[in-house]
């Protein structure tokens, strides 16, 4: 995967004005790599980080130079949804790097539909040491085996690709299914009729009290 890329002058207060020219301005760097100021058309750069991701080798082609390098950090605009800026951390092919890897859930649980259990997911990336060339986009995990409340699947039933090694437990839950939450409701305490009608007996003499001494005074 390729992405046109090229040097720029503009630094500071300038980029508002390359960001109007439908450039992105993005910095290049790496261990042992020289620093490249570059800029990148924000149409071209939108189509390959929807395809690559964070995890898959983007080749920046700079005139006659290829960098292969991962879309490292893309920081947005929250209000317009613009991205501001790019950076590519370069890399080496023949030297491991650890970088994050999504996990993907495909399927339904029957747990979830046939016992009411709820789905608890507790990872959504992976952390993981390989080749630049062997980084998978994604890891991907089947869930219709989760039929029972307190099912779980682990690190360990992930299939790791050859040349790839996730830096966490195989013990590890990924996803699970939990058993749903009920909410307690607090008893009503039953009325007890006796004291009230000793009450009613009660205020009824203090009446019968009070008019018998209006009627003497």
């Amino acid at each position: 995967m390729e992405l046109a890329v090229q040097t720029r002058e503009d630094l500071g207060k300038k980029l508002n004005a390359l960001r109007k020219s439908g450039l992105i301005p993005a910095e290049f760097y790496g261990h042992g790599m020289k620093n490249e100021h570059l800029a990148v058309k924000a149409e071209e750069f939108r189509k390959v980080f929807k395809e690559a991701g964070e995890n898959t080798i983007v080749n920046l082609s700079l005139g006659n130079k290829k960098l292969p390098a991962l879309i490292y950090d893309v920081k947005e605009d929250p209000t317009r949804g613009e991205i501001m800026s790019i950076d590519f951390y370069g890399v080496r092919m023949d030297e491991k790097i650890n970088a994050k890897v999504p996990v993907i859930y495909l399927g339904e649980a029957p747990a979830i539909k046939e016992k009411g259990g709820v789905l608890n997911e507790t990872v959504h990336e992976l952390e993981v040491s390989a080749l630049p060339g062997d980084l998978p986009h994604s890891f991907e995990i089947d869930i219709t085996s989760l039929k029972e409340i307190g099912d779980t699947l682990y690190v360990k039933d992930l299939k790791i690709p050859k040349g790839v090694e996730v830096l966490l437990e195989g013990e590890l839950p990924l996803i699970g299914i939990a058993t749903p939450r009920v909410e307690e409701v607090a008893p009503v305490a039953p009325v007890d009729l006796t004291e009230v009608k000793v009450e009613s007996e009660e205020k009824k003499a203090e009446r019968e009290a009070e008019k018998a001494t209006e009627e003497k005074e």
